[in-house]
């Protein structure tokens, strides 16, 4: 398991004290309340949580070139400990998607799965940003927001525009960006020749697997869909009382700013305090439903991540995983994914 840090620590502190503050201005009996309402859902919640992660494991799975493959179940495990070691640690993805390709590495050559992985997390940041910029469109057509927030939301809306631009003039111009960068410093020029193949690998991908594309992009969409899902549920049950159901559209916003938070705080563990905090102001401020089902939706919601966060440590600590082991076959040495690989991986 990854070293705690110093940092990682002052910000689960701060951030356990904003989600104390917050839940003492909504009030802990009516959180509590709605919690009780959610009842037994919350199994349905956390099994919308495991066929998420299904979705990027089966994606992943896609994007190994043949001969290599890996089973879904070996898959599933690798990505919901790298979502664990994500979520615990200041580092985020940096820390996490290694830890992936670490533990299959026994099942899958590491060069192969770790261009697999590279692939995935590139289309995963295009739906990612499609889906926020989405939320952000609908915010701005359908709710009066403060002069600060419009521009945020126009901001993030022209960054997805820049973002899948420079995403196509990649494809397109496929500059050897990274690798060249390397050559210029000296601890890191010996990897230069290893990421120029991982950058070619992912220029031609596309080209490669034309008729898993669209598989792929249903996986991706599937992902923020079942989020969606998972939103109005949790809505759906805390409002059973009160006979207001909720709508989608409510879902998505709530969904999209969940996104959009991951993003942004993604060094904050567990996003503790920031997600609760953001979501109660979203649905008190601006979609006028009062602070308490944003909050209560909230933590509904990291009630799954600490339950797949646990299974993902309990995985983690059956199979030994440990951070000498990510520094003693760190992908770059070991991603190679030439043609002879291929024929021995």
């Amino acid at each position: 398991m990854p070293r705690v840090s110093v940092s990682g620590v002052l910000t689960a502190i701060v951030g356990l004290a904003l989600l104390a503050f917050v839940v003492a201005r909504v009030g802990v009996a009516e959180i509590a309340t709605d919690i009780r309402k959610v009842g037994w859902g919350l199994l349905l919640v956390i099994a919308i949580g495991g066929l998420r992660f299904l979705l990027r494991a089966a994606a992943w799975r896609l994007c190994l070139d043949p001969p290599h493959t890996l089973s879904i179940g070996n898959a599933f495990a690798a990505v919901i400990c790298g979502d664990t070691i994500g979520n615990l640690t200041p580092l985020g993805p940096l820390v996490g998607e290694p830890a992936k390709a670490a533990l299959v590495r026994g099942r899958v050559a590491l060069g192969p799965a770790v261009t697999a992985l590279a692939i995935e997390n590139v289309l995963y940041t295009l739906s990612a940003a499609a889906m926020i910029a989405a939320g952000m469109i609908a915010l701005l057509l359908r709710f009066p927001l403060p002069s600060a927030l419009r521009g945020i939301g126009e901001v993030t809306i022209a960054a997805t525009i820049v973002l899948f631009a420079a995403a196509l003039g990649l494809l397109w111009r496929q500059p050897a960006l990274v690798s060249r960068i390397l050559r210029f410093a000296p601890r890191l020029a010996r990897h230069a020749d290893r990421v120029r193949t991982l950058e070619a690998e992912i220029y031609t991908f596309a080209s490669r697997h034309r008729r898993i594309l669209p598989v792929l992009a249903a996986a991706e969409i599937g992902f923020h869909a079942l989020g969606v899902a998972e939103a109005y549920l949790t809505l759906w049950l805390i409002s059973t009382s009160t006979g207001t159901p909720p709508t989608w559209l409510t879902a998505f916003i709530l969904e999209t700013t969940n996104r959009l938070i991951t993003v942004v705080f993604k060094f904050v563990p567990l996003r503790l305090g920031v997600d609760e905090a953001a979501t109660a102001f979203l649905t008190q401020q601006i979609l006028g439903l009062g602070a308490r089902p944003g909050l209560s939706t909230a933590i509904v919601r990291k009630v799954r991540v600490l339950f797949w966060a646990v299974a993902g440590g309990l995985v983690l600590v059956r199979r030994g995983l440990a951070p000498g082991t990510l520094r003693a076959s760190p992908p770059l040495e070991e991603s190679r994914s030439g043609p002879q690989d291929r024929l021995t991986g």
